[in-house]
């Protein structure tokens, strides 16, 4: 949403016209359809409240990912947040207390770090991994199974080895994350004519398929806490979304303001019969048709991805015969 109050009329048209419809990802078999970072298969994450924490801890470093995050959540504790191992280690990331303290933070805004909240967990795992990969860089081989290697059996285990060490628990914890990342991930629906930008601004909002609507939410850094309605919520409004995406796609280059008026004045205007994935498509929902009050992403196929409005996440909409009915603005930045 913009900034500006979105108007009853407003809503009401939203709920009328637009309906979910099937996603134009699904899951793959490989990471990946970009060169980027793997996607995350949101609907695959059991815990829909660790969505962007996960994007948030699986873009501390160079290496890991949202879905490879999921993936050793999913090895290590089977997503349960209450988990503790005969070896004394806890929580949905399985820390080991001394490794937890080292790598904790209050996340989670509690006042107190504990492994067993999963936020302060998740983000935790993160930035170990992180470390890890530093650790090994100097070892031939695979950095990522080195990584895990490193968490399951420790970095001196690694190190001692010069590779995975050759326990049967370790080799088979490295093997079973690195299946489980294809679970987590998806692979974008290439569209014929679509710009390398274009693909990924779908690929950074695709990623956050299931993130919580939220008032004012989101920055070029992703989901954020809002203000007035979203002042409780992690996620993003409309706008928060569009910057987000277009940012990550642009690795920050480009930094849109916080306003979907504004947004649809900006990039290159584009005609509908020009429209490709990626593209920015705002609505003049209200009276006033030079008023862009709702915006979202193109993914092709008559769809877009959008922050709807409050009690709904991000998801995929489709544009039928919507977008005739309306003023609309197009806009690319790539």
């Amino acid at each position: 949403m913009s900034t500006s109050t979105l108007t009853a009329v407003a809503t009401a048209v939203l709920a009328l016209v637009f309906g979910i419809v099937g996603l134009v990802v699904v899951v793959a078999g490989s990471a990946s359809s970009t060169a980027s970072s793997p996607v995350l298969a949101t609907a695959a994450i059991p815990i829909a409240g660790l969505i962007p924490v996960l994007d948030q801890a699986g873009s501390l470093c160079p290496g890991i990912s949202a879905p490879l995050l999921a993936a050793q959540i999913d090895a290590e504790s089977g997503w349960n947040s209450s988990a503790v191992s005969s070896a004394g280690a806890e929580g949905i990331a399985q820390f080991i207390p001394a490794t937890f303290a080292a790598y904790a933070q209050d996340d989670a805004g509690t006042g107190s770090v504990s492994p067993f909240n999963s936020v302060d967990a998740v983000m935790a795992m993160g930035r170990y991994d992180c470390a890890l990969l530093a650790d090994v860089s100097g070892i031939g081989g695979q950095p990522v199974s080195l990584m895990l290697a490193g968490y399951n059996a420790g970095v001196s285990a690694v190190l001692q080895y010069n590779g995975v060490p050759p326990y049967p628990e370790t080799e088979a914890y490295v093997a079973k994350v690195e299946a489980l990342v294809s679970t987590y991930s998806v692979a974008l629906a290439q569209s014929a004519g679509a710009t390398s930008f274009g693909q990924e601004v779908v690929a950074a909002v695709t990623a956050q398929l299931g993130v919580p609507y939220s008032w004012g939410g989101g920055t070029t850094s992703g989901a954020t806490f809002g203000f007035a309605s979203g002042a409780g919520t992690i996620g993003f409004d409309c706008s928060g979304l569009v910057l987000y995406a277009v940012a990550k796609a642009s690795l920050g280059q480009i930094g849109l303001p916080h306003s979907s008026e504004l947004q649809a004045t900006m990039g290159t205007p584009v005609a509908i019969a020009d429209i490709q994935p990626g593209d920015v498509i705002a609505f003049a929902l209200g009276p006033d048709p030079t008023d862009f009050d709702h915006i979202g992403i193109y993914i092709g196929n008559n769809e877009m991805i959008d922050a709807p409005y409050t009690g709904v996440d991000v998801r995929v909409d489709t544009l039928s015969s919507y977008w005739q009915s309306v003023p609309l603005a197009i806009r690319s930045f790539g």
